[in-house]
C-alpha cells in the first residue's frame, strides 16, 4: 500500500539558525526549535522542511557544505537533531531535510584532497579541465554577483566547474563512487528519522556539463535510482525537487510512470501568480494551469508564494517581469540577479490584509501541497540592508521584546540583523501581538490550514478551471464523490459570478470566505465577490 501522506500535507519551512536561540549566542539552534514546536503544531503544519544545518563556512547560508553527516556546531549536535525529530514525531509532524549534493564547499576534505594531488581518490569526484574552457561565463546562475562557472585553482593547476559560486565546487554525479556516497548520505539521515529530502538544484544535479566523456544514459535516469533507494530504505519517504523548469521539461523529473521524484515545486505557477496579482487578473494563472501535465497517483506539486530565495521571475517574459518589478520592487535595491525580488510577501502586497489573505487562500486552493516560509504567517518584512537573499532570512519575530524575543544576546551578535521599527519591525509585527487577536493574519492562516486539511479533495482530486470572468479564478476539485469549489477575485472591483452545476438550484455551503459570514450560494444563480474576495464552497450534504 502506497503511503502518500504528502498529498494532504502542509509543509512549514524553517531555517534553524533564525527560528529560536536557546543559549543566547545570537544563533538559532535545534534546542530552540524543539522548544517552540508547539507553535508550529498550533499552526496546523504537518511537516517541517529544514534548510541546510550541516557544518559549513556559511558563505551561502549553509549551502556550502563541508560535512554531509554532521550538524553545524552553532546549531547543536547530532543528539540535539535527533531529539528535535523525536519531538516533532511525538506531535505527529514529519521532517524533511535539504539534500544539497550537486556541489560541496571548496573547504570540504574531498575537494581539498582532489586539488592537492591529481592521483587523489577524490580527483574524479569533481569536474576539471586542464585547459581554460570556452565560454566560462555562459550559464551564470547569479548575474551581477557570480563572474563565471569555471575557476582556475593554482594548487590543482586546473579549472574546476561550479554552477553556483566559486566556493561551491560541482560534484561529478556521473561518477559511480559519488553516487554511492550520495546513497550513504540519504541512508544516514533516513536512519535518523527524516521522512525525505528537499533536493536542491536538481537540474544541475542531473547534467553532465564539463565532462570529457559523457555516459550514454539519460542523466535524468539518476532520479529513478534515487527513488528506488528511497523506497527500499523507507517506503513512505518522499523527494521534493527544486526544479525551476518548463512544463514540457517537468515530466523528466516526475517520470513518465511516476517512478522518479514524487513532488516538484511549481515555479511556473508561482511566477504567474505574481503576474496575476499585479494585473489583478487570473489569466496568467489560467495560462499555466492549462499547461500542467496530468500526474500519476504518486505525483504532486509543491505550491508556494515565497521561499528562502529571491522571488525568481525568470520564466516570465522580459516585459512581464518588468511589470512585476515596477509594482513590487520599484527600488533597484529590491532586485537581485536581474530576475528576482528579494522581498517578503507582505511588503510586496503593500501590507494590504485583503490581498495577503487572498494570496494565501489562492495558494492553498491550487492543485498541490502548500509550503509556507517561516514568518510569512505573521506578515514579516525583509531587511534590505543585508546582502542578496539574506534579506528574507532574518530571525523570526516572536514578540516586541529586544531582538524580537528571538535571542537575549546583544543585537550586534545576531545571526542576521533584525528591524525593530517601521511597518514590519518586530515592535509591531510579532507572534505575541497576533496570537490572541482573532482578526490577525496569524489566526487567519491557522483557520486556512484547518480548512485545507479538512478538504483532501484539493490534494488528491481531479480539478478543472471554471469558466468565469477573467478577474476570477474558479476551480472545482473532485475526489471520491465529493467536491470543493474555490473562487478568488484578484481584482479591486466587485465581480459577479455564476457556478454551473450538475443540479441547478443546488445550494453550496461556504466553508471559508474572505468576507466572513457569507450566505450559501445556489448553482446557476449569480452572486457577487467584493474586491480581493474569495470563497470555498461545498455541496450541502444535508440535501443529498
Amino acid at each position: 500500500m502506497l503511503d502518500l501522506w504528502y498529498k494532504n500535507a502542509v509543509i512549514y519551512c524553517v531555517d534553524a539558525d533564525a527560528f529560536m536561540d536557546s543559549n543566547g549566542d545570537g544563533v538559532g539552534d535545534f534546542k530552540g526549535l524543539a522548544d517552540r514546536l508547539d507553535y508550529i503544531e498550533s499552526l496546523g503544519a504537518t511537516c517541517i522542511w529544514l534548510l541546510p544545518f550541516y557544518p559549513s563556512p556559511n558563505r551561502d547560508n549553509g549551502y556550502d557544505i563541508t560535512d554531509f553527516y554532521g550538524v553545524d556546531p552553532r546549531l547543536g549536535s547530532l543528539g540535539d537533531f535527533v531529539a528535535f525529530t523525536r519531538a516533532a514525531h511525538d506531535r505527529g509532524m514529519r521532517v524533511l531535510v535539504d539534500l544539497v549534493v550537486n556541489h560541496t564547499s571548496i573547504d570540504h576534505p574531498w575537494f581539498q584532497s582532489a586539488r592537492s594531488d591529481p592521483n587523489s581518490p577524490y580527483r574524479d569526484w569533481y569536474v576539471w579541465s586542464d585547459e581554460k574552457p570556452e565560454n566560462i561565463h555562459d550559464g551564470v546562475v547569479f548575474p551581477g554577483v557570480q563572474e563565471a562557472i569555471w575557476t582556475y585553482d593554482r594548487k590543482a593547476k586546473s579549472w574546476y566547474l561550479h554552477r553556483f559560486y566559486k566556493h561551491q565546487a560541482d560534484l561529478n554525479t556521473a561518477n559511480p563512487e559519488v553516487r554511492e556516497e550520495i546513497d550513504k548520505i540519504m541512508g544516514f539521515w533516513l536512519q535518523l528519522g527524516v521522512s525525505g529530502f528537499r533536493m536542491d538544484a536538481v537540474p544541475f544535479l542531473i547534467e553532465y556539463k564539463g565532462l570529457k566523456e559523457r555516459p550514454k544514459e539519460d542523466p535524468a535516469d539518476y532520479l529513478s535510482d534515487l527513488r528506488r533507494l528511497l523506497s527500499w530504505r523507507r517506503a513512505e519517504s518522499v523527494l521534493l525537487a527544486e526544479a525551476n523548469v518548463t512544463m514540457k521539461e517537468v515530466t523528466d523529473y516526475f517520470g513518465k510512470d511516476g517512478n522518479r521524484i514524487q513532488m516538484v515545486f511549481n515555479f511556473m505557477l508561482n511566477q504567474h501568480m505574481f503576474l496575476g496579482f499585479v494585473r489583478k487578473d487570473a489569466e496568467p494563472i489560467r495560462r499555466v494551469l492549462a499547461m500542467m501535465p496530468d500526474l500519476s497517483i504518486e505525483g504532486q506539486w509543491g505550491t508556494f508564494l515565497r521561499n528562502h530565495d529571491e522571488l525568481d521571475l525568470g520564466r516570465l517574459s522580459n516585459l512581464e517581469r518588468q511589470e512585476v518589478f515596477n509594482a513590487m520592487a520599484p527600488d533597484p535595491g529590491m532586485i537581485v540577479y536581474d530576475r528576482g525580488i528579494r522581498r517578503r510577501l507582505a511588503p510586496m502586497l503593500d501590507g494590504d490584509q485583503r490581498r495577503l489573505r487572498l494570496a494565501y487562500s489562492l495558494m492553498f486552493s491550487l492543485p498541490g501541497t502548500p509550503v509556507i516560509w517561516y514568518g510569512e504567517e505573521i506578515g514579516m518584512g525583509e531587511n534590505l540592508d543585508l546582502k542578496e537573499r539574506e534579506a528574507v532570512r532574518t530571525p523570526l519575530q516572536w514578540s516586541s521584546r529586544p531582538n524580537g524575543g528571538f535571542s537575549v544576546c546583544p543585537g550586534e551578535d545576531l545571526v542576521r540583523e533584525m528591524k525593530e521599527d517601521g511597518e514590519y519591525g518586530y515592535a509591531k509585527v510579532n507572534i505575541d501581538a497576533q496570537n490572541n487577536a482573532p482578526d490577525s493574519l496569524l489566526n487567519f492562516i491557522r483557520g486556512l490550514i484547518r480548512a485545507r486539511r479538512a478538504v483532501p479533495d484539493i490534494g488528491w482530486g481531479k480539478w478543472e478551471v471554471l469558466e468565469l470572468d477573467s478577474r476570477l479564478l474558479g476551480l472545482r476539485c473532485s475526489w471520491r464523490g465529493n467536491e470543493i469549489i474555490t473562487i478568488h477575485n484578484l481584482s479591486d472591483q466587485n465581480v459577479e459570478a455564476r457556478i454551473e452545476g450538475k443540479d441547478e438550484g443546488e445550494p453550496l455551503v461556504p466553508i471559508l470566505s474572505g468576507s466572513g459570514g457569507r450566505e450559501p450560494v445556489t448553482c446557476g444563480e449569480k452572486f457577487s465577490l467584493g474586491p480581493y474576495d474569495f470563497v470555498w464552497l461545498r455541496p450541502d450534504e444535508d440535501r443529498r
